[in-house]
């Protein structure tokens, strides 16, 4: 069964930079639209940026002027590049893939990662 792989979580300094990469374990036909959200402890998950596979984009207004979502169409890759990193960006970030067929026939369907953590320090 396909998953989505995420990579590039780790601890950074305040102002520091880290860019998140999420592909899916597995060669898939395609995915319409890519998301990057985060759970910080005793939150809700929220929304952090989201792409289609058109290059339309969204970001929260946490997000906006400091990250970059950007996806590999061909590569069925995201990614997501944090500058400015504040300690509350801290939380686990998870990537979604949604309406993601694994053939040109089959059903689609949603996908959550597995989470990457992001701590960022004072």
């Amino acid at each position: 069964q396909v998953q989505l792989v995420e990579s590039g979580g780790g601890l950074v300094q305040t102002g520091g930079s880290l860019r998140l990469s999420c592909a899916p374990s597995e060669r898939v036909f395609s995915i319409d639209s890519w998301g990057w959200y985060r759970q910080a402890p005793e939150k809700e998950r929220e929304m952090v940026a989201t792409i289609t596979d058109a290059g339309n984009y969204n970001y929260a207004e946490s997000a906006k002027g400091r990250f970059t979502i950007t996806a590999d169409i061909a590569e069925k890759t995201v990614f997501l590049q944090m500058n400015d990193l504040k300690p509350e960006d801290t939380a686990v970030y998870y990537c979604f893939a949604e309406m993601l067929k694994t053939t040109l026939m089959g059903e689609p369907s949603d996908l959550w990662g597995q989470g990457t953590q992001v701590t960022v320090s004072s």
